[in-house]
């Protein structure tokens, strides 16, 4: 037995939290940007994905127009900050809704460090930074789509192994429903079965 919902039938700001309990886990563009006056900004976005491999596109959603976009479309970058579980309270507080000239790293004690290839500035507790040039906006609803293409990445060696950055050092956030967040947890790994090797019977072990 299941329990169908219809968006139409539903008030918007639930099905968005029926939507976010259900597309989970998220992984978090903690973006970093400057408005065109200087001010550094800093918000979690937790519609965040890869957009395209070549070129190295990233994507995040803003709902609604909030500082990020105003400041991206502005001056034409920004950073993808790593969210570590350590940075947990950090990270939540920088998605208050400060106004336009204060900077959310100072206001959750953070430390700017100066990006490579971009003007907006990295965040120097995270393990790693994504920089990025604005490449385009797709305005959907009631929604920004914010297109990047990398310019740079940045990864503490501590979390290194080689090029392979390690998950159990990373240890990332992720978002779930209503104010709910997401640790690393059990990680399994499994091989992708190729269509040459698929079993005539296809029987999946037992959990």
């Amino acid at each position: 037995m299941r329990t169908d919902f219809d968006p139409r039938d539903l008030p918007r700001r639930d099905f968005y939290r029926l939507l976010n309990s259900l597309v989970v886990p998220r992984p978090i563009a903690w973006v970093s940007s400057r408005s065109a006056a200087g001010v550094d900004n800093l918000a979690p976005h937790s519609f965040f994905t890869v957009a395209s491999v070549s070129p190295a596109i990233v994507q995040f959603t803003s709902v609604g127009v909030k500082d990020t976009v105003r400041n991206i479309v502005a001056t034409g970058d920004f950073v993808v900050n790593f969210t570590p579980e350590s940075l947990f309270e950090e990270v939540n507080a920088t998605g208050t809704d400060f106004a336009a000239d204060e900077s959310e790293f100072d206001r959750a004690g953070l430390t700017r460090e100066p990006s490579l290839t971009v003007a907006s500035m990295r965040v120097a507790e995270s393990p790693a930074a994504i920089e990025c040039r604005l490449h385009s906006t797709l305005a959907m609803g009631d929604c920004t789509l914010v297109f990047g293409e990398v310019t740079q990445v940045a990864v503490s060696s501590a979390v290194l192994d080689g090029a392979h950055p390690l998950i159990g050092k990373l240890r990332p956030l992720s978002r779930l429903g209503l104010d709910e967040w997401g640790t690393l947890g059990e990680v399994k790994e499994i091989q992708r079965i190729r269509a040459s090797d698929w079993p005539r019977e296809f029987r999946p072990r037992e959990h």
